[in-house]
């Protein structure tokens, strides 16, 4: 079967955040270089061995939980110099606490009709770089409950 399956390029994933000040208005985060997503971040087991087992290891999952990691060039609009706005949405949810520190992101490659929808938590990461480099921009989401899917409009 792997003769007819074709591996997707990396640079077709697609990152949003959605402006929480104006439902529904989604902000696409430029710049990004490397998009990693660990389906296992967060999750929790319970050691379930016993006599029973007979010497083998057994254990339930009791929670699910993920992170997406984004990494990039700082972005800036060549007229304004205003940052990236989906940097930038980012960069000011990372500084949000409590209640407030939840918001929406989706994800999805190009080739794919559904996009994965979390409510999460946003860590901000490194920026910088040395003489001859790009700046570099960061960010790891932290999903909180569980992950939904959304119809790609007009896909």
């Amino acid at each position: 079967m792997a003769g007819t399956t074709r591996p997707i390029d990396a640079r077709g994933w697609i990152v949003e955040v959605e402006d929480a000040a104006a439902e529904g208005t989604w902000l696409p985060v430029a710049g990004l270089t490397t998009i990693t997503h660990n389906p296992g971040e967060n999750e929790e087991t319970a050691d379930t061995t016993s006599f029973d087992s007979e010497g083998f290891y057994e254990q339930d999952v009791m929670q699910r939980g993920a992170t997406l990691s984004l990494e990039g060039q700082y972005r800036v609009d060549k007229q304004s110099k205003s940052q990236d706005a989906g940097q930038a949405y980012i960069g000011e949810w990372a500084q949000r606490l409590g209640m407030d520190s939840r918001n929406l992101v989706r994800w999805r490659h190009e080739s794919q009709t559904q996009w994965v929808v979390w409510d999460a938590t946003v860590t901000p990461g490194e920026q910088g770089g040395a003489t001859n480099e790009k700046t570099s921009w960061s960010a790891t989401i932290t999903r909180c409950g569980a992950p939904t899917t959304e119809a790609v409009a007009g896909g």
